[in-house]
């Protein structure tokens, strides 16, 4: 039997990646977190592609895009994000990485460079992939397609605690800022917008942990 094709949208610290790794994990699915991949561009544009403004030289990223080669290896049963060889795991999760990405993703250029990757890695079933158009844009016939949403406040909370754990400065309330400037810039482009497909099975996990938000999910895939 052909294994399906999980398209799992939402707002950023939602759990969107984690949630869909241990699902990955208990189906036998392949996960491809698609959000790592615009922060690996992101990553290499603030090492590489920057203007004398300070800012990020767009013109210079799209022709170099030619030196990018993005991965994910399995490393401790794991797929970790690797740039050009290099593991960037802890690097893409920094606040800089955080405060650039958006930009990065409003890019049609980017996107279309990600797009057909992405594609490919579905077209036989047994993925799943986590991000913020997946459902509409990325794989609009996706066999399952979920929308996870949760308050701010509980968001700001998991983002703070994630990065803590990473060794990461920061406060709380630099992380909210970042989380409602993203939610709108995310929500506002023109290309790509997050977005909920008008088929999505919609999740406001605030009140539930991870393992609830798994739980759930999985009463919809028990067919498969």
């Amino acid at each position: 039997m052909r294994k399906p094709v999980i398209a799992i949208d939402g707002y950023s610290s939602t759990g969107k990646s984690s949630i869909s790794k241990i699902i990955a994990q208990k189906l036998g699915l392949v996960h491809l977190d698609t959000g790592a991949l615009y922060r690996g561009i992101t990553y290499f544009a603030l090492n590489n592609c920057i203007g004398k403004d300070g800012e990020i030289n767009l013109p210079e990223l799209f022709s170099r895009f030619n030196e990018i080669e993005l991965e994910f290896k399995p490393v401790n049963e794991e797929l970790v994000m690797f740039l050009n060889g290099e593991d960037i795991s802890k690097q893409i999760r920094s606040n800089e990485v955080s405060e650039n990405v958006s930009l990065i993703a409003l890019q049609k250029e980017v996107r279309d460079f990600l797009l057909d990757a992405q594609r490919k890695i579905a077209e036989k079933g047994g993925v799943i992939m986590d991000g913020r158009d997946i459902g509409t844009v990325i794989l609009p016939n996706a066999d399952f397609k979920f929308f996870l949403t949760a308050s701010v406040e509980e968001r700001t909370k998991r983002r703070f605690l994630e990065l803590k754990n990473l060794g990461l400065d920061t406060d709380e309330n630099t992380v909210k800022e970042n989380l409602i400037s993203r939610d709108k810039t995310d929500s506002e482009r023109e290309v790509a917008p997050l977005k909920q497909a008008e088929d999505a099975i919609v999740i406001d996990n605030s009140d539930f942990t991870k393992y609830e938000t798994i739980d759930m999910i999985l009463s919809y895939l028990k067919d498969f």
